[in-house]
Parts: structure tokens; sequence; C-alpha cells
């Protein structure tokens, strides 16, 4: 049998052309659409050797991988090779079903661990999954070993700010079984990266607890170091500029020698060192980086001997190999046909055999197999795990006060779960970037303890100083905390939220943060909804009703935010009660798959499952003493119901999410003086009600006229003269297009504008969201009395 490092370096080869062949294949052979396919050959080719090293020899199967976006060729290549990536996948990339442009753990099917694409966040969800794991195994609820997470790093990601706060996260969570390799390719996008970054980005990992490990001369460059002249030609490549390095690289042989002659003039030994090479030696001695050495890098990776985080900068050439090498364009650039066939005559491909899992491989095809089938990480196939379903029909009884907020409410619903349902209470985990009180967690807190991998002792609570935080620090505890960066919030949510998938076990993360700073952390969001994780998310306090704090803590879109973010079912209740009905549904459908049949009573595809997010506030009312009947719940949960049914004299509707609930019922008791039947639509999700309108349309042009939402069946018996107004502590397009269900005159009311310090009453007052302000739209929209109010109003 052949060699393991003759196969491996055959397949190092293979894997450059199929990477490079499947993106050629994209933009110049099959039928592609009007604008340029696209791909990355040159960064593809950057990380080769050590996609390589890592999948033929480094992983095992409990090992996690986030792989550089723009690398994603090669990774399929890899997962072709190993029986893993269907041959249409591949000559499908970056078309309809195929091989995606970058990593995918729910478009892709060949088992991506994490999802990457948008800069920077596969990076740190590398750091918090291997906290998650830590988490885990602090419970004993990891029987497998643990597995080391691994970041696929393009150089110029590290200036992604997220990386840098998920590092300070990690060093305070002592982290752990964490690898982050390094393309140090010193290219980017537009142009050659600043020099000297090596030494700051290595800085920057040792003060934050890593092992930095240079790897930067390959085997052929350090075997002529040892040779006369050998010191001469490593001071000089130490000391030569990145953009002449690229740039020699692209030119080739000659040009190196040109420059070597120049610069060793005088120096004889390194001179003879330099003519002891023919020009096509000279270029891959000085293209020899240690990242091109895929035997050298794996030799490295394998004699590390502890679990503390590893950084590995990798000196590379984008596009080694290919005839981009070095230019300071090839990021986006893609080769010639000339230039494929001749890497591919190179390589000894046959024309028409470009796809063939083993063409140009002068190893017989059994030992190429054969060495297949024994690699580590797919030695026990598929990696995706699942977890039985936990049960969340436990009642919590929750002490609520009759005037309360549903900040409040939340906090005391996560507290009756920790003493009324254990067997949901175990598997809850919060986290919250440092304002676990002001958003309500402490009793659950009190209750369940702070997570920490060694007991640590409440130092006040010794020296009989009284606090209302009673947080133990131990194995069992239940609650992480976070330093103040929502980026790392919504990747934990995001690495939490995939534990059923990664490791076997089933966690319900429920995440706080203050609603404006949403938005702080927006990439993070998306990419964990991106990725399928499962979390509640409780956003409080939330809009201009957290009047007292200003216009920077007042949040105005995220509402919008909630409803186009896809993944995510997003609620805005007013009354603790409904808080309750839908926190139990979250928990149930965070567990969802879509395995269960397809019921469209609503057209929101539930059993799907997904993520969840709460709209919360500081602001207490009433609440309504009144029995939560199932078919109220089930209203609750699609999205709204009617506080005040309409009759068929109606004239009025008045519509209304969450927080605003008082200043609507006021206004309509006070128009109820001089109007008939005014009616009032509680909207628990303005989300839901959306999309499942947006569905049964859909479903209505495929030709199934009888599909109706949610929200239509609600607003069928309202006249189609009443006029509808809309109340949102919030952008008024959140509840505007309701009119358009049934073709209503509509008036929203919402926030438009930075809000200002003040009291609740001024704040409604200025955004028009009071009763008063209510009353007056109302009459503005009344059939017949419009006309004539607007008239006296200008009087």
């Amino acid at each position: 049998m052949a060699g393991s490092l003759d196969i491996r370096a055959a397949l190092e080869k293979k894997t450059l052309w199929l990477s490079s062949w499947m993106i050629h294949n994209a933009n110049n052979v099959r039928a592609k659409g009007r604008i340029k396919v696209g791909g990355h050959q040159a960064s593809s080719a950057s990380m080769n050797a050590i996609l390589n090293a890592l999948y033929f020899d480094v992983l095992r199967p409990e090992d996690r991988v986030a792989v550089k976006p723009h690398a994603s060729p090669v990774f399929h290549a890899i997962q072709y090779l190993l029986g893993n990536q269907s041959l249409q996948q591949l000559q499908d990339f970056r078309g309809l079903g195929g091989a995606q442009p970058y990593p995918s753990r729910t478009k892709d099917l060949d088992d991506v661990d994490f999802s990457t694409g948008s800069v920077g966040m596969g990076v740190a969800m590398t750091a918090f999954a291997s906290l998650t794991q830590d988490y885990l195994a602090g419970h004993r609820w990891l029987d497998a070993p643990k597995g080391r997470m691994i970041a696929l790093v393009g150089d110029a990601e590290l200036d992604e700010g997220n990386i840098y706060e998920a590092l300070l996260e990690g060093a305070k969570h002592d982290l752990r079984n964490c690898w982050w390799v390094i393309d140090y390719n010193r290219q980017s996008l537009d142009g050659v990266v600043t020099e000297g970054l090596n030494a700051r980005f290595r800085d920057i990992f040792v003060a934050c607890g890593w092992e930095v490990i240079e790897l930067k001369y390959g085997s052929l460059m350090q075997a002529a170091f040892q040779r006369p002249g050998g010191n001469a030609l490593r001071s000089w490549i130490d000391h030569c500029e990145n953009a002449l390095y690229s740039a020699l690289t692209f030119k080739g042989g000659a040009a190196w020698r040109a420059q070597l002659e120049q610069e060793f003039a005088g120096n004889n030994e390194a001179l003879a060192l330099v003519a002891d090479h023919d020009d096509d030696a000279l270029a891959r001695l000085m293209g020899n980086l240690a990242g091109h050495d895929a035997a050298l890098i794996s030799e490295t990776m394998k004699a590390i001997d502890h679990d503390r985080p590893v950084c590995f900068i990798c000196y590379t050439v984008k596009g080694h190999g290919l005839p981009l090498a070095g230019h300071k364009d090839n990021h986006a650039g893609i080769m010639t046909t000339a230039q494929i066939e001749g890497l591919r005559d190179d390589l000894g491909i046959a024309a028409g055999h470009e796809w063939d899992r083993f063409a140009g491989m002068d190893i017989p095809r059994e030992d190429i197999q054969s060495f297949l089938d024994t690699i580590p990480f797919n030695a026990k196939g598929r990696r995706r795990h699942s977890a039985p379903a936990i049960r969340v029909d436990e009642q919590a009884r929750p002490r609520i006060k009759e005037v309360a907020s549903t900040q409040e409410a939340f906090g005391q619903i996560l507290s009756a779960i920790a003493s009324d349902a254990p067997a949901l209470a175990q598997r809850i985990v919060t986290t919250s970037p440092d304002v676990s009180v002001s958003t309500n967690l402490g009793p659950w807190i009190n209750k369940t303890g702070l997570f920490a991998k060694s007991e640590q002792s409440d130092v006040f609570r010794e020296q009989d100083i009284p606090s209302t935080q009673k947080w133990r620090r131990h194995l069992d505890g239940r609650h992480i905390e976070l330093g103040i960066a929502e980026n790392n919030l919504f990747t934990f949510l995001g690495a939490l939220g995939l534990s059923h998938s990664l490791f076997g076990e089933r966690l319900f993360p429920v995440g706080t943060v203050y609603d404006p700073f949403i938005c702080r952390g927006l990439d993070a969001l998306n990419y964990a909804c991106y990725q399928d994780a499962r979390f509640m998310l409780a956003a409080t306090p939330s809009g201009v009703s957290l009047s007292h704090e200003g216009g920077a803590h007042q949040s105005i879109s995220t509402p919008l935010i909630g409803m186009a973010q896809d993944g995510l079912a997003t609620f805005e209740p007013a009354f603790a009660d409904e808080l309750n009905v839908i926190m139990r549904w979250g928990f149930d459908y965070m567990q969802r798959d879509g395995g269960a049949a397809q019921a469209e009573q609503n057209w929101l595809r539930d059993e799907k499952g997904g993520s969840v997010y709460l709209r919360l506030s500081t602001v207490p009312h009433e609440q309504i003493g009144r029995e939560m009947t199932d078919a109220l719940a089930q209203d609750v949960i699609a999205g709204g119901y009617w506080l005040r049914p309409p009759t068929a004299t109606s004239s009025v509707v008045l519509a209304y999410t969450g927080v605003v609930a008082p200043e609507v019922i006021r206004a309509a008791g006070l128009l109820s003086e001089d109007v008939r039947d005014v009616a009032v639509l509680a909207v628990t999700s303005a989300d839901r009600l959306n999309a499942g309108w947006q569905a049964a349309e859909r479903a209505r042009q495929r030709g199934d006229y009888t599909a109706l939402s949610h929200i239509e069946h609600l607003l069928a018996n309202v006249s189609r003269d009443a006029g509808l107004i809309t109340v949102a502590d919030g952008h008024p397009a959140g509840l505007g297009w309701l009119g358009g269900v049934q073709g209503h005159r509509t008036k929203s009311l919402g926030v438009e504008h930075f809000g200002q310090a003040a009291s609740v009453e001024d704040t409604y007052h200025l955004h028009g969201l009071d009763a008063n302000a209510i009353m007056h739209a109302a009459r503005a929209l009344m059939p017949g009395r419009g006309a004539r109010y607007i008239t006296q109003l200008a009087g």
C-alpha cells in the first residue's frame, strides 16, 4: 500500500483542483444568470493544506470546525472525497440546491459544524461552543470526550471587533479546548494588509491566556536555512515587506532570482544557495511557507498535549499553487480557461474527467479509498446529534401582583419554573450581558445560582452584609453572566441553542438584554438564527416607555427587526397571563424539528420550530382577572385576540400591542360615551399575524382558495367602513399593514423619532400614544364624521 504521506500529498493536489474547478465550472461552463457567479479560488488555495492536515489527519469525531467562509470550496471537495458530499452538489456550487458559497449548517448536505459567511462570527462561535461544552460537562451531561472547537480564520477577519469581545469573554470563563488557525496570507479583499500584525496578534492572544504557535517556515525552507547562506535567506524573508513578497510570488522564479541576487550582492554563500535552485525550484522554495506544509501542520497540531486555547499563525501565500498566487487583485479573481486547462494538465487529469474522485492521482484507487475509510474524523459517519424532547407541561404558578409589568412577570414566571417544574428548570440556562438584575433574572439566579467550574463563596453573605442577590457560584449553577457585549450574548445563545445537535444534550437558553441594544448585536443575532439555533430572548425594557432613560435607551425599530428576522417568533404581550402562555409554548417551540405533519390552522409552519423573542416593558399596569381558556391561549400564540369583540355596528377598531394597552383601553372607554361598539384588538405578535397572512396569500396563489390566516379570521366580521387605529410603542409600520388585510382605512400611531427623558405620561403625549391622541385618530377615521371632525379641529 502507498504510504500515507504520499496519499495525503496526492489528496492535497486533488482538493486544490476540485475547489478550483468547482468555481470555474460555476462561472464558465454551466449556464448561469445575468451576473457573475463568483467564488474565491485564491482564498481556497491559501487554506488548502491546512484543511487537508485537519480533515485527513488531525481531527477526531468529537471536534468541530468553523471553516473560513472563502475556503468553502476546499471543504466541499474534502467532503466529496470522504463520501459526505454528492457530485451534483459540487456541480451546482453557488446554484439552486447546490453546495453553498459559504458553509451552512442548514443548507449544505455535508455535515457543516458551524455556518460561516459573516466574517468573524464563526470564529467567535467556536469559543462559545467550547464554553457550552464545559457547561454540559459541569452538569455531568457529557458522556463523550470533549472535542476541540476549531476556527479557520482569514487574517483579514481579525479586523472584526466581535472576535476581540469573544477573546475577553473567554479569558473570564477559563476557555478550554479551542483552537484558532489563522491563514496569515497578508492579503485582504482590497490589497495587502498592514505590516507587523503577526506580533500584535501574538500579544493580544497571549494576554488573553492563549498559547500562540507561529508556523512560518516549511520543510524546504527549514532545510535551506541549515545550508551555508541560509541565515541570510531567513533574515531576508523575515524582513521582507508583505507587498514585495506577494509581488515576487506572482512574478515567479526569475523575479525571485533577480531580487535575491541584488539583495545578496557580496554574500557568496547566499548567492550560491540561490544559484543552486533553478527558477521553478526557487519559486517552490520561496513559496514553501509553513501554512502550505500539511505534514508540518499535522505534526505541530498533534503535538499539543493540553486543553488550553491555542492560536496557530500559519504563514501562507494567497492563491498558492495557482497562477493567481500573490497578486493583490486575486481575492475575487478567477482563472481563465487557458489557466484552468494548464492546471488540469499539470495535475495529469484528462479532459472530460475533471470531476472524477481519483483522476490524476497515480496511486492505486484501493489504497486511496482504504486511507479515506480509516480517517479518524470520518470514522463514525455523520456527526449530527439529536436529543429527546423535554417535558414542558409541568404547571408553574407564578405569583403575579394585581399591578405588574411584563418584565416583572417574566422574572416571576422563571422563578416559578425553578420551583414548580424541575424537569424543565434543570435544562434552562440563562445568560445576560451584565444586566441580569435590571432585566429581572434575579429571582431565578437566587434559586439556581451561577455556573462556575469551581465553588466560589458569596463574600457579602459570609460577611453578613444584606443583599437581595444571593448568587452562589457552583458547577450546578444555571446562569452564566457575560460582560457588556451584545455580540457575545447572541453568539453564546447560538452556541447554547445548538447543544442538542453539537453535543446530543438539550438546553433551553434564555438570554436577556435591553431592547434598544439588540441593534448592537444584530449580526450575531442573525447568525444565531441562520444556524437554526434555539433560544428565548427577553428584551426589556423596551420602547419610549423606558421614559426617564432618554432617547439612547428607547427602542423604535426592534419590532420591525423581530418581524423581519427569519427563525425568530416575536411576541409583545401586554399582560402577565399572556406572557405565561407564550413562554410555556416557547419552550416547546424551541424543541420542534419539522418532523411532525404540517398543519395549516394558522399558516405558520410551527412544526419546524425556532427561537422566540419577547419584547417586554418595565411599566406596571393593572392585570386582567380572567380565566386563560384553551381557546384564548391559542389566540395569544397565533398572534392576537379580541379584548372587546366587534359588532355589526362597530365603526372603530383600536388595535394595540404591548405596553400601550392601558392607553388604548382608556381611549376605548372614553370613545364609548359617544361612539357605539368600539372594538379592541389585542395583538400579542404582529410578527406571527403578518407571517400567517403572507403564507395564506401564497397558498391562495397556489390554488388553495380556502386558506385563511388568523388575522383574516379576526377581521372578517369588521365592517369595511370601520376605521382601524393601530397603536404601538415602536415604529408605526409594525402594525400599519393591518389595514391591508381587509381594506380598512387605517391610522397608525407609533414612534418615528428619537425620544427624550421624561415621565411616561409626557413621553406618550410627545409621541402621540396617549389616550387623547388615540381618540383623536379614531374620530378622524369614523365613517361620515371624519371630515367634519378634522374641520372642527382646524377651526
